[in-house]
């Protein structure tokens, strides 16, 4: 499978709840939207949804506060 930004908002509002208008650009963690039980989550399904393994060291600010980064950073893992 792939990981899109558009699968990834549905399931920032769907899954985790997120509430309000998320983009691509829209900070995840930095905002304080998402919490650290939410990234867990969130790891999980991109470490499924993009068919890669997340390192500690890889979970950074850079990686995925948003989720255009995430996208990135799959694609760039995968």
């Amino acid at each position: 499978m792939s990981l899109t930004a558009d699968h990834l908002i549905l399931f920032l509002k769907d899954t985790l709840r997120l509430d309000g208008d998320v983009t691509s650009d829209s900070p995840l963690f930095t905002s304080g939207a998402l919490d650290s039980v939410a990234m867990m989550n969130l790891i999980a399904f991109v470490e499924e949804r993009a068919a890669i393994q997340v390192r500690a060291d890889q979970v950074t600010l850079e990686n995925f506060d948003t989720a255009g980064r995430i996208v990135a950073f799959a694609s760039a893992a995968a």
